[in-house]
């Protein structure tokens, strides 16, 4: 049955490409959501460049016919922008009638009245709007097309039972599962295999798609780090493997996210030189001003957000490796660095930065952008919306490989138009966890320190 959809201005925000997704149903945007729109374009960061994705879109559909009368779209629905119908009478005493959130509910409530038995129904990610439109009885809805609808999220490991004897085979060449086994499976996923008939006898082994073979990278170590853990190894694993393009890594604070991303970019760039550079790309999702509120260059913008990286690097360089050495001249594709009484963090990034060896970016600075031969870490991806997910992936050029990390749980996003179904980093797991150039680890443990375990799981 055809509905009406009345759209909220954070829905066409979140996903620019929403207009087409929802079937053959009639959409309604109230003219105060483009002049929201109109408002937010200039805003930095990622509403700003939402909003003008969003405009963009209507403008090509736009070309179409008028959206003031309708227009048809692909899929047999309709799209219109309502120009009328706001009755604030139809609104109970209380609320405040010059907030465009307000008007927005007025239109809908009109709309609903002039059109029943049809259901309509106002789309919204925002809380409080979509609490205010229950109590004065307007249907409301998520926007749910980008959500991820499994219960548990993909973690990228399981645990299974099998013979000693099949054990021993995955080092002869791998392990054919049977069909029941393996059809539960996807490539690259890991599988601690215990043993059924011998005590103590097990195995972490990764799944390549057709076998079950050995970790190729587990005695290796990344700039002075090595992995601690079950699920730090199997990241570890994934980090290392260029044959597998994108990683993504989820888990709370101090799993070792972000620490194990940088070192083996460090030590595949800088010691290996297997790709050319290192990009770090932060989100800027601030809880005041934005980041075009700073002053300074992009750089000094992005250092309160590169927080992270830095410290990563902050605890992953001895001063040993700052010093001229014979021994390691040479063997990567980038230079070594010569005597200096004292080098900070920022030394070390600066100077490699000045050879384009290391990036710090934001989104805004991505479109348009193919990085080649580049190990690109996003981190805080869980505060990303599926649209940007993708618009950064789709920078991707050859040699390339992106680490998506992040802790995609409620309490650690700011975004209001993401949750914890609904942001980039688990739909991009659960989209693309099929696929043999891809892999993903859940990271459970706390390795930050005993204070930071117990914080994690008290608090």
């Amino acid at each position: 049955m055809i509905k009406n959809y009345v759209l909220d201005t954070n829905v066409m925000i979140h996903d620019p490409a929403c207009f087409y997704k929802f079937e053959d149903n009639r959409i309604i945007i109230p003219i105060i959501c483009i002049e929201e729109l109109d408002r937010l374009k200039t805003r930095e960061g990622l509403v700003g460049y939402q909003a003008r994705c969003a405009a963009r879109e209507l403008s090509n559909i736009r070309k179409k016919g008028s959206l003031s009368e309708g227009i048809e779209l692909p899929d047999g629905g309709s799209i219109r922008i309502e120009l009328n119908h706001l009755d604030l009478n139809t609104l109970p005493d209380g609320l405040d009638i010059t907030k465009n959130d307000t008007r927005i509910l007025a239109v809908t409530k009109k709309l609903k009245e002039m059109y029943e038995p049809m259901q309509t129904i106002l789309v919204t990610k925002d809380l409080y709007m979509a609490i205010k439109a229950d109590a004065i009885g307007i249907e409301i809805q998520d926007y749910q097309n980008d959500k991820v609808e499994a219960d548990e999220i993909y973690k990228g490991y399981q645990e299974i039972f099998l013979p000693s004897e099949s054990i021993d085979s995955i080092y002869s060449g791998g392990l054919i599962l049977p069909v029941e086994v393996s059809e539960g499976l996807y490539p690259n996923e890991f599988l601690h295999i215990k043993s059924s008939d011998r005590d103590s006898h097990e195995i972490i082994a990764r799944y390549d798609g057709s076998k079950v073979v050995p970790l190729k990278y587990v005695n290796e170590i990344s700039w002075g780090l090595s992995p601690i853990n079950r699920e730090q190894k199997m990241a570890y694993e994934l980090l290392m493997d260029t044959d597998i393009h994108f990683v993504t890594i989820t888990g709370g604070a101090g799993s070792g996210k972000t620490i194990l991303a940088t070192a083996v970019a460090l030590q595949k760039v800088i010691e290996q030189g297997q790709y050319r550079r290192i990009v770090f790309v932060r989100p800027v999702v601030p809880a005041g001003n934005d980041i075009g509120f700073l002053p300074g260059t992009e750089e000094e913008k992005l250092r309160p957000w590169m927080g992270s990286f830095y410290d990563a690097i902050e605890n992953l360089v001895d001063k040993k490796i700052m010093k001229k050495s014979k021994e390691t001249q040479g063997k990567g594709r980038h230079m070594v660095y010569s005597e200096k009484p004292e080098f900070s963090v920022d030394d070390f990034i600066e100077q490699y930065r000045k050879y384009g060896v290391i990036e710090t970016k934001t989104f805004t600075y991505m479109r348009g952008r193919t990085l080649s031969d580049a190990l690109v870490i996003v981190d805080e991806a869980q505060e990303i919306t599926p649209h940007l997910a993708k618009l950064m992936l789709t920078r991707a050029g050859f040699g390339s490989k992106f680490v998506f990390i992040g802790d995609p749980s409620d309490n650690q996003i700011d975004n209001v138009l993401v949750d914890e179904k609904s942001n980039g980093l688990v739909y991009t797991v659960e989209k693309m966890k099929t696929s043999t150039l891809t892999g993903h680890i859940t990271l459970k443990r706390v390795e930050r320190s005993p204070l930071a375990e117990l914080a994690e799981g008290t608090m």
